[in-house]
């Protein structure tokens, strides 16, 4: 008898555990293709940033509007958000999923589509050497040529075929197709782990998520950095014949490339998903796996928790119990606090992130590729290394609420510090004649608008408008040759190695009064080295202790609500942040920076186009100062939170002590030494706090 029924529980047993392979195998390979769209979702966005000031010298467009594409993203997620928050768990998750990666990759595409019917990038209006003869690019002394203007024809027909001025809109809204593509794989991926996955294992498996995520960002700058090098026609023109360098202010790298190679991998990691089962086959046991209840200290608590759900369930079902969550979460004080602090934050971050690649090449004289290939090798596996020892430490110190928030706020301020001292790093002006300094590059001016001629160019025929940088013997930057009055050139079919001769504006710091030469480019910027070092060294120190904080703000918003609010509180929390802060933040970063570009270039139709030159220091101290400004209430803000916490759990602590009165008359027997109430045969396995 006894043998019959160990066969029978045998076999049984093992068709349960093949249930439970089949279960492993298909949810490992849902956790394989999620850590992959999490790569591809990191990348996307990194290239997007990167390509910030590529974009715009390519369309010619200010800031503010290559701010408003960049948060074309944010706006494609909040399009799609509801829908996907309400009717994501009623539908089939891993399709949803991939439908949204397929969507991520054809938005990449549509970014980069605009490269190939725009015709080829034209940085000026001479492309070859043998136009410069004929041209204005040189000082033209005793000659008849008017620059009154070009004729309203021809101005008509270059505004028709040259200036596609509105082709940026494609960038816009390929962004908003990634943004509308991206939203269903974070929070449908993480309740597929959370209601699937082993108890226990969901935060190990979260964490591993982020963990293989952060390949994403060191790709992406790797990846930008390399084609950044890369001439924007790459393929289609002879490269001899550019004379530009990436050093240039009009140097376009083949941004598109990075989003073709993005939108490749979005389609490819979309496939594995409509392969996964909308529901992994569970064995009875996963089923029965709670061996832990609730424990309800008090009659009031009982019949609160009652109400709670009583009114949760008619939240689903009318606007009514809708209104009645959110004004509970929106009268909840420290969920306020914590909104208004991390919509500043999350403010000061994007904004700051979208302009930094920016930053760097208007403060230091660096290349985009150079700024992409530091900051993603140095600056990423710090913010990685920082993420996971926050984690850690949490953990290891079982940090209440109140501790976590007393956390955050050390690590705020201790960030806050060192961005301080980024104002100490704020480099000089550039010295350009015609635009800091006077024309003969001897004494600074004081405003850039309209400065007159001096008496070494004031009988050359120049347009002031063409922008041909060239580098003195001096070390001062003229904005053409012609401006910096040279009347002769000498140069090859490799355009960059052009040499101008007698240019009677370069002079020599003896003040000798003879004529010098002049090359194509800017003067490089020496001066800043040092301070770009200590820049670097700065941005690691700081992105550490922000990510060392950011686990903390996750936990501050999901321990600070009620748990049958969590979602709401949550997704509210979403949408306002990325509604003000994703949205609006690079726009009006945006706009503040163009208030400190010192010279647009102009396009065929006579329109401003895309910054040449900024006010170095202005542009320093706004964008500094626009980070600062967001930040400092935020640590007001903490404060306030720190005291908030501190009170609760306060109250906290005096429920708890009346709760344990109340269960020790009633049932002393079915509390345990942590304060959970638990099935007696099963106490060891008890999780549910009080």
């Amino acid at each position: 008898m006894d043998q019959t029924q160990h066969s029978s529980k045998a076999a049984e047993a093992q068709p349960s555990r093949s249930e439970k392979t089949r279960h492993c195998d298909g949810f490992r390979l849902f956790l394989a293709a999620l850590s992959f769209s999490y790569v591809c979702k990191a990348l996307g966005g990194t290239i997007m940033k990167s390509s910030i000031t590529q974009i715009e010298r390519r369309f010619d467009i200010p800031s503010s509007i290559s701010g408003l594409i960049d948060g074309g993203f944010e706006i494609g997620n909040l399009l799609v958000i509801v829908f996907v928050s309400y009717f994501g768990s009623k539908l089939h998750r891993p399709k949803l999923i991939g439908i949204g990666c397929f969507t991520m990759g054809i938005g990449s595409i549509l970014i980069a589509l605009p490269h190939f019917f725009m015709g080829y990038y034209r940085y000026a209006t001479e492309n070859d050497i043998s136009s410069l003869h004929n041209s204005t690019l040189t000082c033209l002394v005793n000659q008849t040529t008017s620059l009154t203007g070009t004729s309203p024809e021809i101005m008509e027909k270059g505004c028709e075929k040259g200036s596609k001025s509105y082709t940026w809109i494609y960038v816009l809204m390929g962004n908003m197709l990634r943004g509308i593509g991206e939203t269903p794989i974070v929070p449908l991926g993480i309740s597929y782990i959370d209601d699937f996955a082993k108890e226990g294992n969901s935060s190990t498996y979260l964490g591993t998520l982020h963990t293989i995520a952060m390949i994403g960002p060191i790709l992406g700058f790797i990846m930008t950095s390399v084609f950044a090098k890369l001439y924007v026609d790459i393929g289609y023109v002879d490269l001899s014949s550019v004379r530009i360098t990436p050093q240039d202010a009009r140097w376009v790298g083949a941004w598109w490339l990075s989003f073709i190679v993005n939108g490749l991998l979005c389609i490819i990691c979309s496939i594995p998903f409509f392969f996964l089962p909308k529901i992994p086959k569970r064995s009875q046991k996963e089923r029965k796996n709670s061996a832990c209840v609730h424990v309800l200290k008090t009659d009031e608590e009982k019949n609160h928790v009652t109400n709670s759900t009583t009114q949760e369930k008619q939240a689903s079902a009318n606007i009514t119990g809708f209104l009645w969550s959110l004004k509970r979460i929106l009268t909840n004080d420290l969920y306020v606090t914590f909104l208004i602090l991390t919509l500043l934050q999350v403010s000061s971050f994007i904004g700051s992130f979208t302009y930094l690649f920016k930053f760097i090449e208007q403060q230091f004289g660096k290349t985009a590729s150079q700024a992409n290939f530091l900051l993603g090798i140095i600056t990423v596996p710090t913010i990685a290394s920082g993420m996971f020892l926050g984690g850690y430490i949490i953990k290891r110190l079982k940090l209440t609420l109140h501790g976590i928030t007393k956390f955050v706020f050390f690590t705020s301020i201790m960030a806050y510090v060192f961005q301080l001292l980024y104002f100490l790093l704020i480099c000089e002006n550039k010295s350009f004649a015609g635009l800091t300094l006077t024309y003969d590059g001897m004494n600074p001016v004081d405003s850039h608008i309209e400065v007159p001629l001096s008496y070494c160019n004031k009988d050359c025929i120049c347009d002031k408008n063409q922008w041909e940088p060239v580098c003195g013997e001096n070390g001062v930057t003229y904005i053409s040759p012609c401006l910096a009055g040279c009347k002769s050139f000498r140069g090859d079919k490799k355009l960059n190695n052009t040499e101008f001769y007698d240019c009677s504006c370069v002079s020599n710091s003896d003040f000798q009064k003879r004529n010098h030469s002049a090359r194509l480019g800017e003067c490089p910027r020496d001066k800043c080295k040092t301070k770009y070092y200590f820049y670097i060294t700065f941005q690691v120190i700081i992105s550490f202790f922000i990510a060392l904080g950011s686990t903390s703000l996750m936990l501050i918003l999901i321990k600070g609500v009620q748990p049958e609010l969590k979602s709401l509180a949550m997704g509210f929390h979403l949408l306002v942040v990325r509604a003000l802060g994703g949205i609006l933040a690079p726009v009006y970063y945006g706009a503040l920076i163009d208030r400190t570009c010192i010279k647009w270039s102009v396009t065929s139709c006579g329109a401003r186009g895309a910054c040449r030159l900024y006010n170095s220091r202005l542009f320093g101290i706004t964008y500094v100062g626009l980070n600062i400004a967001l930040k400092t209430p935020t640590l007001v803000l903490y404060a306030v939170l720190i005291y908030i916490t501190k009170r609760k759990m306060k109250n906290d602590n005096n429920i708890l002590e009346n709760g344990r009165k109340f269960t020790d008359e009633g049932n002393p027997e079915s509390v345990n030494k942590n304060g959970y109430y638990c099935v007696p045969s099963d106490e060891t396995n008890c999780e549910t706090p009080l």
